[in-house]
Order: C-alpha cells, then structure tokens, then sequence
C-alpha cells in the first residue's frame, strides 16, 4: 500500500504543469552552456598542453648547464588571467579558530568555504558549511564509529568532533596560481566541482580567491566581441559588395544577420559564424540578392 502511494504521488508530481522561469532564467542557461563549452575547451586544451609537454620532454633532453635559458613566451593577446579576476583581499581563517566561529564568518562574508591558513599565511585547507554540518549531525545523532571495516565512517567520525579549523578542515586544499589562465582555473575548479578557488603565491600564500562567476565572465565574451569577430569573417570570406549589404546584430551571444547577397554567400556566412566560438544561435535573416 505504501508503494502504491508512493507511485501515486510521484505520477501527481508528473502531471503537474512545468513552473514558468524566473526573469533571466533564459540568459542564464545560455550563459551556462556557454561557460560549459569554455571549460570543455579549455579541458582540451590542457590535454594538448600535457601531450606537447612529454612529446618535449622525449624529443628536447634536459639542456647542459652551458645552454642559454629559454625565454618564456609572450602571452596571448586578449587571454584572461587568475590575477586579473582574482578577489582581493580573501577571507581567510587561521587553523586555531573554534568551529562556532567559523560560523559566523561564513554568514558574514556570504560563502560557503573559506581557507584555513598558518602563522605565515600559508593555505593548509578548507573549511565548508558541509564541515559544520556535518559536526552538528554527528553530535547531534549520537552516533558511533562502526568496525574498523568502516575506515571512511570512522575518519568522519573522528574529523567531526573537531573543534577548530585545522580539525574540521579538509585538506590539502586544491589551489590556483595567479599566473594561471581563467581557462586552466575554469578546468581546475570544474573538475574539483568547487565554486572557489584560493589563490596562492609560489610559496603556497594567500593572495586572493577566484570565484566560478568571475571565471564565467572572463571566458565568455561580451556581445561586443563577438560582433567585431564576426564582422572580421564577414571581411575574410564575402566579396566587397556582398560586405556592404549585410547588417549585424549581436544579443546575449545570439547573432543576427540581415540584409541581401548571393545564396551560396549567405550559406558559407552563417556556416562560418556558427563556428565562432561563444556564439549560441545564428539567426539568418539574410535574403537573397
């Protein structure tokens, strides 16, 4: 009988009609996907990275202590840095504050991790309103530590009746450099599944946080950006006359083009923006000359 209300209840759940979205709900999801396919590039990239690193490795041996130094390379125009979006200065905690103080920090400064530093500023975890909770929980439920089977049961038993920082925190935590590209940290913090990053100097220091939502911004251009790419197509693979007919418009990453050419020329045009990256829609208002 219980299952037959359970099944009856979860059809109810079913039939009921979809909850109409929250203003900006739309740009949000575009803003969303188009963040997903920054970091699912940037994830590639960093494969490549990695393979062209071994292949150099294999084919460039270590240099003698008479070869000249290598200059680094210049950076990308228009690339994006960690330091460029970071938020400066970060909250932080030292290892020694009590659990309750934790808190209120959390609540003061709106987040749901901060890091955990040393006497010198260095990054030794994280702590997260999941660490409180989970304390609470366990102090709360009474419950003990199983059979030493239940190794992972036991370490969460035993963090959790931690007072301090350094007792609750989780650590190593997972840091980015200010040198990094928003692209690296974007596939750092996605595959750690973390919202926010600490920043640290090469000697493991705090110097900031990046937040997923700055990252977002850095990798994904603005409209304006993508009309001056598309506009630049526009100049590569159409005629002179064809350029002068065609009007752009760019919303929300969305590009429209209006306007008369030859057809073979609108084809090959919306072909060629479609490729463009951050674009999310193509609307070919385009007519045919």
């Amino acid at each position: 009988m219980n299952h037959e209300n359970y099944a009856a209840e979860a059809q109810a759940r079913r039939d009921l009609p979809p909850r109409p979205w929250s203003p900006g709900e739309t740009q949000r999801q575009d803003m969303l996907i188009r963040y997903l396919g920054a970091v699912a590039a940037a994830t590639a990239e960093q494969a490549r990275a990695q393979a062209r690193a071994r292949a150099d490795v294999t084919a460039h041996p270590a240099p003698s202590a008479a070869s000249p130094p290598q200059r680094p390379s210049p950076p990308e125009a228009g690339r994006r840095f960690v330091q460029d979006v970071m938020d400066v200065p970060a909250a932080s905690v030292p290892d020694d504050l009590p659990y309750r103080d934790i808190a209120r920090l959390l609540a003061r400064e709106r987040v749901g991790a901060v890091p955990v530093v040393d006497a010198e500023d260095h990054v030794i975890g994280v702590v997260s309103e999941s660490d409180l909770l989970a304390k609470v929980a366990f102090e709360a439920s009474g419950h003990q530590a199983g059979c030493i089977g239940r190794l992972r049961e036991r370490r969460m038993h035993g963090k959790a009746r931690g007072e301090t920082a350094g007792d609750l925190m989780t650590s190593p935590a997972i840091t980015v450099l200010p040198s990094a590209t928003a692209a690296e940290a974007a596939w750092l913090a996605a595959l750690s599944r973390l919202k926010r990053l600490p920043v640290t100097d090469r000697e493991g220091r705090l110097v900031g946080v990046v937040r997923r939502e700055a990252l977002l911004q850095a990798l994904i251009r603005d409209d304006a950006g993508i009309r001056a790419e598309v506009e630049a197509r526009i100049e590569a693979c159409c005629p002179p006359g064809d350029r002068e007919a065609v009007e752009v418009a760019v919303h929300d990453g969305v590009v429209e083009l209006a306007g008369s050419m030859p057809a073979a020329s609108s084809a090959r045009l919306a072909a060629e923006v479609e490729n463009i990256a951050d674009v999310v829609e193509v609307k070919n208002l385009l007519t045919t000359a």
